[in-house]
């Protein structure tokens, strides 16, 4: 329009802002702000509010307010802009006293603030909010219940839930999310079976609820009747990656690379999430150089990648390689998480590295983490296997929260090594309390009294484990 030297309308401007907001473009909004000036229509209320729209979309605060306070007769739609503006820059304090400043508040801003409280996890000043509201919409209903499943009240999210005069598909989708969060997965399927209609994005929280609580073989079942109902049902990109992960954990190779050929016959492009979740698979399956393959392909490599691959090295006997992947991803200034640390500490551990991976494990407060027991059970292997028994000891000993039989179980298997009955005692007794079922540390605490002659200390753990009546399972082998 420009170039053929036309004038553009203050349907063209306001479209063109709200397109730049959306993108966001910022060079092409501050031009547009600059047109907006030349042609003198800045005035109009319908042009102004989607500029002050734009510069709150981009977190310009200051340069929203200044358009804001430029506008003569102010509409609901502007007060809104500005209120979200605030809200997405979680300056909830500036947000409420402009709500409250409000002549004239519609259902969007009340639900706008409604769901800012939610956000933060202020579910008191939510529910305060939420009995003012003089009318309340499926979204007023559903803000209450993401922000009491984000607060982890699963309970509190239910009985709202219940409570609905009408629901949607987020309303369903969201509870269940909730109860998947907290592990429920038998409410979360309930849920899901009652549904008056099933689509993709319902099917997805269900296959992501089965995968992320470690019951792959019923995501893949989900997966396979959602390719029967193919008709109704189409599996998109966040289905797949969802069963992807579920093939990682059972270790299917051959369903995950039929998935793979799947997507190619679909004419699915295979984005960084999706390459990921192929990295995990193929690095949990003992195909390390293809999964390198994929990780070098990627456009841009974040946590979750980098996680991936130092978790594959890792298991796959490469822990050099992981202790470089991760010197890399500090490099890039991307910060670990728990299952980083998870990984990079059981390279460590595979490579005998105990001094640096002492080192490694202390760097976690450095990003605010706390070591959960399974990192301290992996530390505990690492100075046990290096027969520093009683570094391994007192570090469980100066643990802020309660180990686990993992924990005592790692010292108790380095007492096994290197033939110490003293702490491989202690370890058993604490494993025995811990664990319902005692037959393999008993086995294990006697092969330690054989080892030393005890043999009538070995013979009535013997005995006591016929007591007991537990029995060793057969081994079994996948080949």
């Amino acid at each position: 329009m420009q170039r053929l030297g036309l004038q553009p309308s203050t349907f063209s401007l306001s479209s063109s802002l709200r397109s730049c907001a959306r993108i966001p473009y910022k060079v092409g909004g501050v031009s547009i702000h600059a047109q907006v000036h030349k042609y003198e229509i800045f005035q109009s209320v319908y042009v102004r509010t989607p500029l002050l729209d734009f510069y709150a979309k981009l977190g310009d605060m200051k340069s929203a307010k200044k358009v804001f306070d430029e506008i003569g007769e102010k509409n609901v739609v502007s007060w809104n802009s500005l209120l979200a503006g605030y809200l997405a820059s979680q300056d909830l304090l500036t947000a409420k006293q402009l709500f409250d400043k409000m002549p004239c508040k519609d259902i969007v801003s009340w639900n706008s603030m409604l769901s800012g409280y939610a956000r933060s996890g202020d579910m008191d000043k939510a529910y305060l909010l939420f009995q003012q509201m003089p009318d309340k919409n499926i979204a007023s209903w559903n803000a209450m219940i993401s922000g009491y499943v984000e607060c982890g009240k699963i309970d509190m999210a239910r009985s709202y839930f219940d409570a609905m005069p009408k629901r949607n598909n987020i309303s369903w989708m969201t509870i269940i999310s909730g109860y998947s969060k907290c592990g429920d997965v038998d409410a979360a399927q309930e849920l899901f079976f009652h549904m008056p209609e099933n689509d993709v994005l319902s099917f997805n929280s269900m296959i992501a609820c089965y995968a992320q609580n470690s019951r792959p073989k019923e995501a893949v079942h989900l997966f396979n009747e959602m390719l029967e109902r193919k008709l109704i049902v189409q599996p998109d990109k966040m289905t797949l990656a969802s069963v992807i992960s579920a093939c990682s954990q059972l270790g299917d190779l051959e369903f995950g690379s039929w998935i793979e050929s799947y997507m190619i016959r679909l004419g699915i492009e295979l984005d960084n999430h999706l390459a990921t979740a192929f990295i995990d698979l193929h690095a949990k399956c003992g195909s390390i150089n293809k999964a390198y393959e994929l990780f070098h392909g990627l456009v841009k490599k974040d946590l979750v990648a980098y996680t991936a691959m130092i978790a594959g090295c890792g298991i796959n006997g490469k822990p050099h390689d992981a202790i470089k992947l991760f010197q890399e991803m500090l490099d890039s200034d991307i910060h670990p998480n728990l299952v980083t640390f998870t990984g990079i500490l059981t390279a460590y551990n595979h490579a005998g590295l105990v001094d640096e991976g002492y080192e490694c494990f202390n760097m976690m407060s450095e990003f605010r983490l706390v070591p959960s027991a399974d990192h301290y059970g992996i530390m505990v292997d690492l100075l046990g296997r290096a027969g520093r028994l009683k570094e391994a000891h007192d570090l469980i000993k100066s643990m802020p929260i309660p180990p686990h039989s993992g924990v005592w179980g790692a010292l108790l298997l380095a007492c096994r090594l290197h033939n110490n009955v003293e702490l491989a005692e202690i370890a058993a007794q604490h494993c025995f309390a811990l664990e319902h079922d005692k037959t393999g540390y008993t086995s294990l605490l006697g092969n330690i009294y054989a080892l030393n002659d005890r043999w009538d200390d070995a013979n009535k753990v013997k005995k006591n484990l016929k007591c007991v009546g537990s029995e060793r399972i057969a081994g079994c082998s996948w080949v």
